[in-house]
């Protein structure tokens, strides 16, 4: 099997694990009386499996992505290269006041 869609399996695994313990945690927490709707109800079990399920691909999307993006070279500092240099004393530049008028004459800012 190719490395990459081996890390890709194991890492998608990993996130649906995390999603496993983010269900497991809203259960126990019971956010929002969440315990009671997926428990106590007759279709609970759907709904359940639903929040698992949609959880599962986002976490395992994140981890998946987060692991190929760290497989980048390593950022070297910058080397070479000169650096310009600001003046020593910058003078602010003068801007010219206009007083506006609307059509109808009125000042305007």
């Amino acid at each position: 099997m190719p490395r990459l869609v081996r890390l890709y399996i194991k890492h998608v695994l990993i996130g649906f694990a995390l999603s496993g313990v983010f269900v497991a945690l809203l259960l126990w927490q019971n956010v929002g009386n969440l315990r009671h709707l997926l428990l106590d109800l007759d279709m609970g079990w759907v709904a359940l499996f639903m929040l698992f399920m949609f959880n599962g691909l986002v976490f395992a999307g994140v981890q998946f992505a987060i692991v190929i993006m760290r497989m980048g070279q390593e950022d070297e500092p910058p080397a070479g290269g000169k650096r310009l240099r600001l003046p020593a004393q910058a003078r602010p530049a003068p801007v010219p006041a206009v007083e506006r008028r609307d059509r109808h004459g009125r000042q305007g800012y």
